[in-house]
């Protein structure tokens, strides 16, 4: 599938030639984050957002997730698995690590006060942000020195439905 995304059909639907893109009748929507939530909004239900303050806060911590941590998360998973032209380079993670540090306290203290970034309970805002946040059990980082993340990552990597997901991925 990689390969056909720079065909003229292909980047008539998504302009940047990247996957993932989701076409829903005559609505396009490529960047993984908007298409998980465009699909919540559409179904309804828990994970979707219930109000606008619900809805600020997943465009927040979606913009946050991508802006703040995507990138060290990547550089440190890539670096320690060394894939994607990445060799493995322990000083390169490190340096991730570093840039997560502030990202990490300002998660870190939201999850002080609530189990959920939507407060009580699981939703697209969790989704979002952990899917990102995965990355740092790929790069087996240390979260020990944010409790919070840590408790909030292992439930949402918990849920049934991310079982499901992993299992999916096995059988390719």
């Amino acid at each position: 599938m990689r390969k056909d995304t720079g065909t003229p059909e292909f980047l008539k639907v998504n302009p940047n030639g990247r996957i993932p893109v989701l076409v829903d009748g005559e609505v396009v929507v490529f960047e993984s984050l908007a298409i998980n939530s465009y699909i919540a909004s559409k179904a309804g239900g828990d994970l979707a957002p219930k109000n606008l303050v619900e809805s600020a806060a997943l465009m927040q911590w979606s913009l946050w997730v991508m802006t703040e941590a995507e990138k060290a998360l990547l550089d440190a998973m890539f670096h320690t698995l060394g894939i994607m032209g990445r060799e493995k380079d322990p000083d390169k993670v490190a340096e991730a690590v570093s840039i997560l540090e502030r990202p990490f306290k300002v998660l870190n203290q939201e999850l002080v006060k609530k189990n959920w970034l939507a407060g009580d309970r699981f939703s697209m805002i969790d989704l979002n942000v952990a899917s990102v946040l995965s990355w740092a059990k790929t790069a087996r980082l240390d979260l020990s020195a944010f409790p919070n993340i840590e408790r909030w990552l292992t439930a949402c990597l918990g849920r049934p439905a991310f079982g499901r997901v992993r299992e999916m991925q096995k059988a390719g």
